[in-house]
């Protein structure tokens, strides 16, 4: 895959004709690929623009929603720009099948890791912003990522199962659950947190995550089907 030439079924699945194949190619390339070889380039940077530009065509779609309060959009756009949900969009494009990556993180199921192909379609996102500007970025967020927010709501994925957790042992137990961290493991890059929620002394359930923050909230969503509060 390393022609320019097999990108061309990806282009024409998003909708995008690269003119600098070089920054797809750069897109779809996981640091792995590039260890012990200088001058090649991973696709971190780009993942790091990516997001930025997901982030603000997200809002500004959301901003049209005026009889929404601000907290409930908050909760809508997290749930638009989730690692699950973007790992669903680029399993569709079947963006797994063109990513450059070890052989070792291939063996290990990398083209089908939600946070490897997240992470790959924010950084699709940077080199179309890149390679074509903000409007064709801009066009390929609505029309891949944001069409699926009535799907998104209806499913109930926009819920902050964190703040569930805590409205439910508040109201049923009058007492505000806490998180810890259980352990951390692999590279600075592609590292997996585990985290437990606890009410006072019980430890209820554990998640993980590429984050912190991403770990407590499975750890609150196994909670709260632990308790029955789903």
């Amino acid at each position: 895959m390393s022609e320019p030439s097999s990108f061309v079924l990806l282009e024409k699945a998003i909708g995008i004709n690269f003119r600098n194949k070089d920054l797809l190619a750069q897109a779809l390339t996981h640091r792995s690929a590039v260890r012990g070889k200088p001058g090649k380039k991973h696709n971190e940077r780009f993942e790091f623009l990516g997001d930025a530009v997901l982030e603000l065509v997200t809002t500004e779609y959301l901003f049209q929603f005026e009889d929404k309060a601000e907290g409930e959009l908050t909760n809508w756009r997290a749930a638009l720009v989730k690692g699950e949900h973007l790992a669903s969009v680029a399993r569709e494009i079947k963006l797994g099948d063109y990513l450059f990556m070890s052989r070792g993180e291939e063996a290990s199921g990398g083209r089908d890791k939600d946070s490897m192909l997240a992470n790959a379609l924010e950084a699709v996102i940077g080199a179309i912003y890149l390679d074509q500007g903000f409007d064709p970025s801009k066009h390929f967020c609505e029309e891949f990522i944001l069409v699926r927010l009535q799907k998104l709501l209806s499913q109930g994925k926009h819920r902050d199962e964190k703040s569930a957790f805590q409205e439910k042992a508040q109201e049923l137990l009058n007492i505000t659950p806490h998180y810890q961290v259980l352990g951390e493991e692999g590279p600075d890059h592609d590292k997996v947190f585990t985290c437990a929620v606890f009410i006072g002394e019980e430890q209820i359930a554990t998640g993980t995550g590429n984050s912190k923050q991403r770990a407590e909230q499975a750890a609150a969503k196994a909670g709260l089907k632990a308790k029955g509060w789903k």
